[in-house]
């Protein structure tokens, strides 16, 4: 993000920008839609705005209270307060903003043929300096290779292929006792927000993706297709998705374990690949079918697409999905943007300062910082769409003229020259013998080169 300043900040236009965004889009509104009410005190807005404003000037909350450099009006201890808070449901406000950000400044202003794509990942939330973090767990780092502290931030985000927009997050901690390093805290309502978010925090990461993708769809989120990679893709994966409403593009594993119908018997996409011919040539797959998938009484068509892996020419890879009209080159295609998940992951960890940051023990407060960081995301998000274009002076210079090329140049000049002799006929009230000669006096003045191209595209 180039919107990010890195030294010298200007935070006057960093706080025009946010305040922009919460009036825009009423965050008062969708605040007190999750429960986020003022008791006493300072408004909710503005301790949320000083939240979202806080990572553009390079400095902790503690070190502007004790430096008194961008110091708020209130007290640290109400924003604590409004970050323990066990009441307010930040996983619904981020998808209540989603779908309004998507629904009134985006979908709007985009075609309605453009594939508009749900994509669900995780990435790991590390907290390996704490020791008494409520629900704290032992986590598989698998860029590192080890375990460590923390816990799997689930994300769903959406995507038209040029703006991402995450939608809601839950952070997964260990349903196996061996690995989970601090219990709940207890006595509370299992009908509350803050006792659901606590048992959704110990549920399988496949379930969750499911719930996730049904509030999204509920909540007014248009999307044709959901995007996820190897380790949410399974037959039972790809059947629970289709139920939503929802089609799936996913990455599928190249494992014996698991199995597709082809040609009526159970195979996994090994055996497909062995026993079918592929297509020669440089093309863009090396082989296309069409599978099944069953579980109880659903049976649901596939296609699988085997596309060669750019890193390895011997080796391929294999996406699947459960909308079998779609042509391989779409499949290919549309499953392109789930990349925009990873720049997301990206982003929030460097700049955004997801795990680096945030020192809270409560469950309740992860979950708020988690919600803050992609309201953050989604500003930035929203303000690079609309106010900067990545393409170049030279580039832009060729766009233009791609656009301006469905009328050619001795066109533009016939017909201004029918609308200016239009305009003659109706002031002067000439007959069409007499325009006619005024036309032929105007082209024999006219300069021979546009005479001629004139005369060529008659």
């Amino acid at each position: 993000m180039k919107i990010i300043t890195q030294t010298n900040p200007d935070l006057n236009s960093n706080s025009k920008l946010v305040t922009r965004f919460l009036k825009k889009y009423q965050i008062g509104a969708l605040l007190k839609a999750c429960n986020a009410y003022k008791t006493k005190g300072f408004s909710v807005v503005s301790v949320f705005e000083y939240l979202l404003s806080i990572v553009f000037i390079n400095r902790s909350m503690y070190m502007n209270y004790v430096t008194n450099h961008y110091c708020p009006e209130f007290k640290k201890d109400t924003v604590y307060r409004f970050m323990n808070s066990p009441k307010i449901h930040w996983q619904k406000f981020t998808t209540l903003l989603a779908a309004k950000v998507t629904n009134q400044s985006i979908t709007r202003l985009t075609h309605e043929s453009r594939e508009n794509v749900l994509i669900i990942d995780d990435t790991l939330f590390e907290r390996n300096r704490s020791k008494n973090v409520e629900l704290l767990s032992r986590v598989f780092d698998h860029v590192k290779h080890r375990y460590t502290k923390g816990f799997r931030l689930l994300t769903l985000g959406w995507s038209d292929g040029n703006t991402f927009i995450p939608v809601a997050g839950s952070l997964l901690s260990s349903s196996n006792d061996k690995n989970l390093l601090n219990e709940a805290k207890g006595n509370l309502d299992n009908r509350s927000i803050a006792a659901k978010r606590r048992l959704q925090s110990k549920r399988k990461a496949t379930t969750v993706m499911i719930e996730l993708i049904k509030t999204a769809l509920k909540s007014g989120i248009s999307a044709k297709y959901v995007l996820f990679d190897t380790w949410f893709c399974s037959p039972s994966s790809l059947i629970a998705v289709k139920k939503t409403g929802i089609d799936a593009i996913a990455m599928a594993k190249k494992t014996s374990k698991v199995h597709y119908f082809f040609n009526g018997e159970k195979k996994s996409v090994k055996e497909i690949y062995t026993s079918c011919k592929k297509r020669r040539g440089r093309s863009r797959y090396l082989l296309s079918v069409d599978a099944s998938v069953q579980k109880d009484d659903v049976i649901i068509p596939l296609k699988l697409v085997f596309v060669r892996n750019r890193n390895n020419r011997k080796d391929y890879l294999v996406l699947v999905t459960t909308d079998p009209t779609l042509s391989e080159d779409e499949v290919i295609r549309i499953y392109g943007k789930r990349w925009g998940i990873e720049v997301f992951f990206k982003v929030c960890k460097s700049y955004l300062k997801l795990t680096k940051s945030f020192r809270g023990l409560s469950f309740d407060a992860q979950t708020a910082y988690v919600a803050i960081v992609f309201t953050r995301y989604t500003v930035l998000s929203i303000e690079n769409r609309f106010h900067i274009d990545e393409r170049s002076i030279g580039e832009l210079f060729y766009w233009a003229c791609d656009e301006l090329a469905d009328i050619t140049y001795q066109e533009s000049y016939q017909l201004l020259v029918e609308i200016m002799l239009c305009a003659i006929q109706d002031v002067l009230r000439l007959d069409d013998d007499k325009v006619e000669d005024l036309l032929e006096k105007f082209v024999q003045n006219l300069p021979h080169m546009i005479k001629n191209n004139l005369k060529c595209c008659a």
